[in-house]
């Protein structure tokens, strides 16, 4: 126990933890009061903690001292055997305000995570009739204001770039990101438990007046980033849309004729997948093992899926809508994202590609779209054979949806 080696030290104390036995206690109590190494420090309350004797409490309240977090959470483990133990209770549940955030979050999970589930909520896999397959003329905070909590599993969408087109013009920056804000707080509160939000964006450039003021770029993942953590969505995955360099609008061109530094202006050849999950204590487990297995086993991604964060997929451009989706992109998310009878929520509707790959994959979408041009864009094309896979789709205003909503 007293080896100048501490590999020597730590296999002493594991193979001491093995024994229960009271003159090992008194050793293993010195070690957390003398011990400088962590390594064997940790294995000292872990071997106390899997001894399982509730004459060792004391020895785990001492580590719930430590200033070592992991040796904080080991003794927390090897406390949580003890359930329905007032003395225990007593000694954890003040942790919630522990400095460090791994023992705030243990600490919230087994005391403060419990939530109340709403007699009325639908089973995890289902959603509402009325939400499926519709598309309603209305802005998205009205809207969403008429949908159940827990009724989406999946939103994927592309809001509008802060000034950049014709339909989204915003005072200031500041209210344009106040507006997204809302819009995901909605969208939070009605997504089912555990379930993604991936939102396409990227870094957007404000054109210059004049020769004589300078363009300004603003990088709105970024800033949108921390209101969405905010509210509750658990950053998970940034995914890069790599396009091809001579779809894009060329930045580079002043620079290649005077070379010249500070006036270098790189291409932008990708967009953001920003992938969010709605918190929660539940493993994804959980929310995969609320399907019934036919289901799971349909809704197996195929061979020759991206195996990296980086999709190379080549834009699409439309006359009517100058920002649309491309059906390969919107495949890779609802297919990696959602399964089979799943309803897929689009804010900001647009050209409606998320709802024809959606019902083209097995899955109900459901759009809002403020913009009545879009709106009857997508109306008219509903028409079309297969546009929206031959489904019949409701095409609403925000009255005619506030009635069925209630119905």
């Amino acid at each position: 126990m007293n080896h100048p080696n501490s590999q020597v030290r730590f296999w002493a104390v594991k193979t001491i933890g093995k024994i229960d036995k009271p003159i090992f206690q008194t050793e293993l109590l010195k070690i957390l009061e003398t011990e400088t190494d962590t390594t064997v420090k940790r294995e000292a309350v872990s071997s106390i903690g899997r001894q399982r004797n509730p004459q060792n409490k004391p020895l785990l309240f001492k580590a719930l001292e430590d200033n070592d977090p992991k040796i904080v959470c080991r003794a927390i483990r090897g406390l949580f055997v003890f359930e329905n133990d007032k003395e225990v209770e007593d000694a954890l549940k003040p942790l919630i305000n522990h400095p460090n955030e791994m023992v705030r979050t243990v600490i919230y999970k087994e005391y403060f995570a419990h939530k109340t589930i709403a007699r009325d909520a639908l089973p995890h896999p289902q959603t509402h009739d009325f939400l499926k397959n519709i598309v309603v003329n209305a802005d998205v905070i009205d809207a969403l204001k008429s949908v159940p909590d827990e009724s989406v599993h999946l939103t994927f969408t592309s809001p509008p770039y802060y000034n950049a087109r014709d339909y989204s013009i915003y005072q200031s920056y500041e209210e344009y990101l106040n507006f997204l804000n809302d819009v995901f707080k909605e969208t939070h509160r009605v997504t089912k438990e555990g379930r993604f939000l991936i939102v396409n964006t990227s870094p957007i450039i404000i054109p210059r007046v004049s020769r004589a003021h300078s363009s300004k770029r603003y990088g709105i993942p970024f800033d949108l980033h921390p209101f969405l953590v905010k509210n509750g969505w658990e950053f998970v995955d940034d995914i890069v849309w790599l396009k091809p360099e001579t779809s894009v609008k060329n930045r580079i061109g002043g620079f290649m004729q005077h070379r010249k530094p500070l006036g270098y202006k790189p291409n932008a050849v990708t967009e953001y997948l920003m992938v969010y999950r709605k918190q929660t204590e539940k493993l994804l487990d959980w929310n995969i093992r609320s399907y019934e297995e036919n289901v799971v086993n349909e809704s197996k991604v195929a061979d020759g899926y991206e195996t990296t964060n980086v999709w190379r997929i080549d834009p699409c451009f439309d006359k009517i809508h100058s920002a649309v989706f491309p059906v390969e992109l919107c495949k890779r998310v609802i297919q990696y994202y959602s399964y089979k009878g799943d309803l897929v929520f689009d804010p900001f509707g647009g050209s409606g590609t998320v709802g024809r790959t959606a019902k083209s994959l097995g899955r109900y979408f459901f759009f809002t779209e403020k913009e009545p041009t879009y709106f009857k864009y997508m109306k008219s094309k509903a028409s079309s054979k297969g546009f929206f896979n031959d489904i019949e789709t409701k095409f609403l205003t925000l009255s005619e949806f506030q009635t069925i909503a209630k119905v």
